[in-house]
């Protein structure tokens, strides 16, 4: 299977990197510090179509193929891992919808989040469970034609800015084995009772928004169900290998700015009379870095094809491999490009202190590195 980039793919990484150099990386620090959300560059980048590109054409959105998309993910996160978080999230869910939702489920949210008027989150975590998605105790109750949401959603990216919500919850307490009672709700979050909090002390992509939402008797018509009801689990693994393909092209990205930034002070800084860059311990850094980063985006890159052509068990080993691979070697090179800077790494004057920081969450969400593990081992034993 060739996953070779052609012509439009390279247009497509030339524009996504341009709009990273031109609007992003001057205003990335500033957004970290501040802890403040992109809203003005999440609708620039939905102008120029990297805002869930997966979106078809009929829907106000680009109907990217899986290799372009990953290579938007990837250079938006090269550009600044928590502002390209915060565009590269601004449609979880879209996929659910697109997949599974009624024509005007589609219809009404679809074209606002491609075009950057709306923003949509997935809520999914629960404070007592993270991995162990079939465990999750919000749950949907049936009131005449409506369902009445209650429970605690926890580590929601976009909770607090969204303007819609695909919601998991329980609808079969007493199913077995418990997965199979779970149903996924479209939620507009103006709803009575939808009540998000911002977390605001995370250790990196402080420009991403994250919260905890309460669901406090959450009234959704019947009509709100997403596919079938009892069946949200299964239609949510239908997603999460190409959900660990983009965790593994953040992780890309966000190894390649550590890279440029080590590259770059490496022609730049002097000691002892020459460029740093001249020490054999620098160049064989470089080429170790450069080298496990090039593995890393070639194994995204096979993820990808296979996500987007085969969706079977080769697809699902391939993509927890490339997030594995990518996410530890991401903060692996993240803590060498410190090195290279030296004691000039270790604080915010140069990128690399808030790449490294960035950088760590791609071993955690979409599965950690222990699940990937898991699951990588379960498809070849």
């Amino acid at each position: 299977m060739s996953f070779q980039l052609n012509a439009e793919h390279e247009a497509i990484r030339e524009a996504v990197r341009e709009f990273g150099q031109k609007e992003i990386a001057p205003v990335a620090r500033e957004h970290d510090e501040e802890h403040k959300y992109p809203e003005d560059l999440r609708r620039q980048a939905a102008e120029l179509d990297f805002v869930s590109p997966h979106i078809p054409v009929e829907y106000d959105g680009a109907g990217m193929g899986a290799i372009g998309r990953t290579i938007v993910t990837e250079e938006l996160w090269r550009a600044d891992p928590g502002i390209g978080s915060a565009i590269g999230s601004a449609g979880f869910g879209s996929s659910m919808i697109l997949e599974y939702g009624d024509e005007w489920m589609k219809e009404e949210w679809l074209p606002k989040i491609a075009n950057g008027e709306a923003a949509s989150c997935s809520c999914i975590s629960e404070p007592a469970h993270g991995s162990n998605v079939a465990g999750i105790e919000t749950h949907a109750e049936q009131d005449g034609d409506e369902y009445v949401l209650n429970g605690n959603k926890m580590w929601i990216t976009n909770g607090t800015v969204a303007d819609v919500a695909v919601v998991m919850t329980k609808t079969d307490p007493d199913a077995e084995p418990p997965h199979r009672g779970i149903t996924a709700f479209l939620v507009p979050t103006e709803k009575d009772g939808f009540k998000p909090t911002k977390i605001d002390n995370k250790l990196g992509i402080r420009a991403s928004d994250l919260a905890e939402v309460v669901i406090d008797d959450v009234r959704v018509p019947e009509e709100n169900i997403i596919g079938e009801k009892n069946k949200g689990f299964y239609q949510l693994m239908d997603f999460f290998a190409s959900g660990r393909t983009s965790v593994a092209a953040q992780a890309v990205g966000a190894a390649q700015g550590a890279l440029d930034a080590a590259i770059d002070y490496a022609n730049d800084r002097e000691q002892f009379g020459q460029k740093i860059k001249e020490f054999q311990a620098i160049e064989h850094k470089i080429a170790e870095m450069a080298t496990n980063l090039e593995a890393a985006r070639s194994l995204t890159y096979r993820a990808a094809s296979h996500v987007a052509e085969d969706k079977d068990d080769t697809a699902v080993r391939l993509a927890s491999m490339a997030k594995l691979f990518a996410s530890e070697n991401a903060v692996d090179i993240a803590d060498e490009a410190i090195q290279v800077h030296g004691g000039a790494g270790y604080v915010s004057d140069h990128p690399v202190e808030r790449i490294y920081r960035d950088a760590r969450i791609t071993k955690i969400y979409e599965g950690t590195s222990e699940i990937q593990k898991n699951i990588i081992s379960d498809r070849l034993l």
